[in-house]
C-alpha cells in the first residue's frame, strides 16, 4: 500500500501511514464536507412547508425529495469506500465534492419537483464519495489511537451537528431568501474545501488489485430502492398488488445480495466483520438511532410551522438547543467511554434519546414549543454520544488499509437509517393522518390547510382543526415507535456486548491496533 503526502511524494507504508505535517488543519478541512452532507439530510425539514407551497409536490414526491438523497448515499457508500481504497481517498473526495456542488446548484434553481428529485439524486451520488473517504483518512492522519479517538469525536460532532443544525440554517435562510438558498449555501463551503484540501489532506490508497464487486453493487441497489418504494406506496395507497410485488422483489434481491456476498471471492461487504459483537452492535445502533432522529426532526419541523403556526425563523431558533447538545456531547463522548465503557455509554445514550422522544408525546395542537425544545435537547444528548461511539468502534474493528470499507458500512447505516426514518416513520405518520381524514383531507397537511382556507363559514376552521389534530396524532404514534425501538436497542446492547468475540476476529482486531478502552472494556462492566 502507499501514501502520498502533501508534496506529492508517495511512500510505502505498513499498518500505519507516516506522520502528516498538519493533521489538525487537515481534520478541520475534512469536517466541511461531512457537515454539509449531514446538514443536507436535515436542511429540508423546515423547508418542506415552503417547498410544498412553491413547487406543489404530491405527498409521494415530497417524500422522494427528502429521501432520494439519503438512499443513493446509502446504496453507494460501501462502493465508494472501496473505490477510495483503490484509486485514492483524496482523489475520490475531490471529485465527489465537485459532483455534490453541481447537484446543489441544480437543486437551488429547480423549476419543478421532478428536477429537484433528480438534483437531489446527483447530490446523493456525490455525497456517497465524501463520507467514507473523510472518516478513513482520519485513521491515516492520526495513527495514535488516543489522538484518533479525539479526532473521530470532532468528525462525529461535525456529522451529528450538521444534522441537528440543518433545520436552523434552513430556517434562517428561508426567512431572508427563497427556498433554493438552502442548497446554494453549499457552494462557497465546497470552494473553500477544494482550495485547501489538496495541500492539507494526504492522499492514501491501499494498492489493492482485487476485482471490483459489480454484482454486489447492482444487487444492493436492487434491494434498497424497491423496498423503500414499496413502503412509501403501501403507506400512501394502501395494500395493493403493486406495492406487495415490488416489496417482495426488493426482499428477494436483499437475500440474493447476502448470498452473493457470502460466496464472492472479493465481496463488496466483508460479512465476517459482523461476527464481531462490538461492530455489529455499533452499526445497528447507527441504523436505528438515525432512523429515530431523522423522523423526529422531520415531523417536528412540520409541527412547529404548520400546527403551531411558527414563523420559519422562530422554528429554526427553537432547534438551536438540540443542535448544541448534539455537537457538545459528540465531542465529549470519549470521556464517557473512558468512565463507563462502551456498553454502558451506549445504554446511557439510548435511554437519553428515548426520554427525549417520549417527551414529544406530550405535544399538543395549540401548545408545545417549550416541551419541544426541552425534549429534543435531551434526545440530542443521547444522539450525540451514540453516534460518536459508533464511529470509533466501527473504524477500530479493521486494519487501517480496510478502514475505507469499514467506514462505508458504518456510514451506510447512518444514511440508510436517516432515509428509512423518513420513509418508514414518515409514511406511518402519513398513514395515521389519512386514516383520520374520512376523505376530507388532501395528500398533506399543507394541502388540507390550503383547501380549508377556501371554505365558507366555520367549515374551514373545523377542517383545519381536524387536520392539525390528525397530524399531531401521527407525530405521537411515531414518537411512541421511536421510544420502543430505542429501548429495544438498549436490551440488545446490554446483552450483545457481553458476547465473547470469535477467535477468528481476535487476530484481525490486533492487526487493526484497536482502542481496547472502546472495544473490550464492556465485557468487564
Amino acid at each position: 500500500m502507499s501514501i502520498v503526502d502533501q508534496s506529492g511524494q508517495r511512500t510505502s507504508v505498513g499498518a500505519h501511514p507516516p506522520t502528516v505535517r498538519h493533521p489538525w488543519l487537515g481534520l478541520a478541512i475534512l469536517t466541511l464536507p461531512v457537515f454539509l452532507i449531514s446538514m443536507d439530510m436535515s436542511v429540508l425539514y423546515l423547508a418542506t412547508p415552503t417547498l410544498a407551497e412553491q413547487l406543489r409536490p404530491t405527498a409521494t414526491e415530497q417524500l422522494w425529495i427528502l429521501d432520494i438523497y439519503g438512499f443513493l448515499i446509502a446504496g453507494l457508500l460501501i462502493t465508494m469506500g472501496n473505490l477510495g481504497d483503490r484509486i485514492g481517498r483524496r482523489r475520490v473526495l475531490l471529485v465527489g465534492s465537485m459532483v455534490f456542488g453541481a447537484g446543489s446548484v441544480i437543486a437551488a434553481f429547480a423549476p419543478d419537483p421532478a428536477v429537484l428529485i433528480a438534483a437531489r439524486a446527483l447530490m446523493g451520488v456525490g455525497g456517497a464519495t465524501l463520507m467514507p473517504a473523510t472518516l478513513s483518512l482520519i485513521t491515516n492522519m492520526f495513527p495514535d489511537t488516543r489522538i484518533r479517538s479525539r479526532a473521530i469525536g470532532v468528525w462525529t460532532a461535525a456529522f451529528a451537528g450538521g444534522s441537528a443544525i440543518g433545520p436552523v440554517v434552513g430556517g434562517v435562510l428561508l426567512h431572508h431568501f427563497w427556498w433554493g438558498s438552502v442548497f446554494l449555501i453549499n457552494v462557497p463551503v465546497l470552494v473553500v474545501f477544494l482550495a485547501f484540501a489538496p495541500f492539507l489532506v494526504p492522499e492514501y490508497r491501499s494498492g489493492s488489485g482485487d476485482p471490483f464487486d459489480v454484482a454486489g453493487i447492482v444487487l444492493s441497489l436492487a434491494a434498497i430502492l424497491p423496498i423503500v418504494y414499496a413502503i412509501k406506496h403501501l403507506a400512501a395507497e394502501g395494500v395493493d398488488a403493486t406495492g406487495v410485488v415490488i416489496g417482495l422483489f426488493g426482499v428477494a434481491m436483499l437475500i440474493a445480495f447476502v448470498v452473493q456476498q457470502r460466496r464472492a471471492r472479493f465481496p463488496l461487504v466483508d460479512l465476517t466483520l459482523f461476527g464481531n459483537a462490538g461492530f455489529t452492535v455499533a452499526v445497528l445502533v447507527a441504523l436505528l438511532g438515525m432512523l429515530s432522529l431523522s423522523a423526529m426532526f422531520y415531523l417536528t419541523g412540520i409541527y412547529l410551522q404548520t400546527v403551531l403556526d411558527q414563523d420559519v425563523l422562530a422554528a429554526a431558533l427553537a432547534g438551536i438547543p438540540a443542535a448544541i447538545t448534539v455537537a457538545a456531547f459528540s465531542v465529549g463522548a470519549s470521556r464517557l467511554v473512558a468512565a463507563l465503557g462502551v456498553r454502558w455509554t451506549f445504554v446511557f445514550a439510548l435511554v437519553a434519546a428515548a426520554v427525549g422522544n417520549a417527551g414529544l408525546i406530550g405535544l399538543g395542537v395549540s401548545q408545545g414549543l417549550w416541551l419541544y425544545m426541552i425534549s429534543t435537547s435531551i434526545a440530542g444528548v443521547g444522539y450525540g454520544v451514540m453516534f460518536s461511539v459508533v464511529s470509533e468502534v466501527a473504524v477500530a474493528a479493521v486494519p487501517v488499509h480496510r478502514s475505507g470499507a469499514a467506514a462505508g458500512i458504518s456510514e451506510t447505516c447512518f444514511e440508510l437509517g436517516s432515509a428509512l426514518g423518513l420513509a418508514v416513520l414518515g409514511s406511518l405518520a402519513t398513514l395515521v393522518f389519512t386514516r383520520e381524514s374520512d376523505g376530507r383531507f388532501g395528500d398533506t397537511l399543507a394541502d388540507t390547510l390550503d383547501h380549508a382556507a377556501t371554505l365558507p363559514g366555520t367549515q374551514g376552521a373545523e377542517l383545519a382543526a381536524a387536520a392539525r389534530a390528525a397530524f399531531v396524532d401521527g407525530l405521537h404514534v411515531t414518537s411512541i415507535v421511536n421510544v420502543v425501538t430505542l429501548l429495544l436497542i438498549v436490551v440488545g446492547v446490554y446483552f450483545g456486548l457481553r458476547v465473547r468475540r470469535p477467535r477468528a476476529l481476535r487476530a484481525l482486531n490486533r492487526a487493526a491496533d484497536p482502542m481496547p478502552e472502546l472495544k473490550y472494556r464492556s465485557r468487564h462492566q
